[in-house]
């Protein structure tokens, strides 16, 4: 269990001020913290299989090789081109 001097210690090491008036709160927000963490911590992962609640799978395709376009396709609308690259001007 957190106790206030605890919080004084931790808030030491942290250089952070803790006034007087919100050590009740943060000692309770610590030891609620520190319950949830032993609750997870209780818990085996070999009990149950995870299932996703939501019901949902994984819907990938497989990848499969497609033929890529020519260069000359790919520059067919370009603007500007200088042989087999797009032609980019600056500004100023």
């Amino acid at each position: 269990m957190v106790t206030h001097e605890d919080i004084l210690k931790i808030a030491k090491l942290a250089k952070l001020e803790v006034e007087a008036s919100e050590l009740d709160g943060l000692t309770e927000d610590m030891n609620e913290i520190i319950a949830f963490a032993d609750t997870i911590a209780s818990v085996s992962a070999e009990e149950e299989a995870y299932t996703d609640i939501n019901g949902l799978e994984n819907v990938l395709r497989e990848d499969t090789v497609q033929p890529g376009l020519s260069c000359d396709e790919v520059l067919a609308n370009a603007k500007d081109t200088d042989d087999s690259s797009f032609v980019v001007r600056q500004h100023a």
